[in-house]
């Protein structure tokens, strides 16, 4: 393959990531696909509409990543989320302040970005407010305690901490058939259980969960099979094109906010290119934009007071910092990872979870104090 050719295929690659993430973003726009709204539904209404939107979105992430390993189409064990180290203080920690944070600032890494699309002018600043508080945590002041804290603290598994590696080291089966098969009981699991309950089965929480998780897919097959590039013409090593981590990605809205501000600020230099993750930030803010348009919903919003500036603040930090300490987001984690079935994405995802709901007893004892 010559410079050109590849240079084009990394084209082609972002193209097509960018088509996807903008998919993903008109979709969370129409149907109000949030992973907040879904613990605040539950903690506060017993609603779990739009939490089965989440397990049916996961359940068809989950096959659909199963599926493209058994294929051949991807190389599990060349996935961001494939270590020799469950960093399961890192994903608690930092997942219990991400949820946390998601509360306060109205929303997590994808929905900042779905309701700048929208015209949220409060989601601007945690956008910018977010990605500043990811960045020092990937290489700057907060890096270094996270570091020297609980990035120390981890179980090394020498056979991949992949559920399907596990359980393939144990049995001396293939993981690509492990994982398939554990991806259609645990996919086939949640997908049964979102499409069990009662009124789930309307347009939009289809679109939700079987549009989204689909999507994750596509990016699974963009950045794992159309960008793999067996020899590099220059290295003659193997490469997967347009990824920031030079592994294979799928999405996640916490260190890519951090790597499109980057780009940026810094556009004039020829060594900050367009990468996966940052295409695929702006794809979904573009794709909500869009939509919002078209359904006339676009409506510019403020904030309501010094207070409310305060939360999101708080909040964006909060999820900048915990975001990147747990390796991802709800969606980073929680969709992306967990559809690989991956430990430490499980114990993030949890804690995320937690966090939120430690989150929304914080503010509503705030509201109990105050009246």
């Amino acid at each position: 393959m010559q410079m050109s050719e590849l240079n084009s295929l990394g084209q082609q690659v972002l193209l097509v990531s960018f088509v996807l993430s903008a998919v993903f973003g008109a979709i969370a726009q129409r149907t109000h696909f949030c992973t907040m709204g879904a613990v605040s539904d539950v903690v506060n209404m017993g609603d779990w509409t739009r939490m089965r939107q989440w397990g049916l979105a996961i359940g068809v992430a989950m096959i659909g990543f199963g599926a493209l390993v058994y294929l051949g189409r991807v190389d599990a064990a060349k996935t961001l989320y494939s270590t020799t180290r469950v960093q399961w203080l890192s994903a608690l920690v930092g997942g219990a302040m991400f949820g946390f944070g998601m509360v306060l600032a109205s929303g997590c890494g994808s929905k900042t970005l779905v309701r700048i699309g929208g015209g949220s002018l409060k989601s601007l600043v945690v956008f910018v407010v977010m990605g500043v508080a990811s960045y020092a945590t990937l290489r700057g002041v907060t890096a270094v305690a996270r570091v020297a804290s609980v990035d120390r603290v981890a179980v090394d598994m020498a056979q991949g901490t992949l559920m399907s590696q596990v359980v393939a080291a144990a049995s001396g089966q293939r993981a690509q058939l492990v994982g398939l098969l554990l991806a259609l009981v645990l996919g086939g699991a949640l997908i049964a259980w979102a499409m069990a309950g009662r009124g789930f089965r309307e347009r939009d929480n289809l679109l939700a969960g079987f549009g989204l998780g689909a999507v994750v897919t596509g990016m699974w097959w963009a950045s794992g099979s159309l960008g793999f590039v067996a020899e590099h013409p220059e290295t003659l090593e193997q490469v997967y094109l347009t990824t920031n981590s030079g592994r294979i990605e799928a999405m996640s809205f916490v260190a890519p906010v951090a790597y499109t501000l980057d780009w940026l600020m810094l556009f004039s230099d020829k060594n900050k290119v367009l990468t996966f993750s940052v295409v695929s930030v702006l794809g979904v803010i573009s794709g909500s934009a869009v939509w919002a348009l078209v359904s006339r919903s676009f409506r510019w919003e403020g904030f309501g007071g010094t207070e409310d500036v305060a939360n999101h603040l708080v909040g964006a930090v909060l999820m900048g910092v915990g975001g990147v300490t747990a390796l991802g987001c709800t969606v980073g984690q929680g969709l992306s990872g967990v559809s690989t079935l991956s430990l430490t994405s499980f114990v993030a995802l949890a804690a995320i979870i937690a966090g939120a709901v430690g989150g929304f007893r914080y503010q509503i004892w705030r509201l109990e104090r105050s009246a």
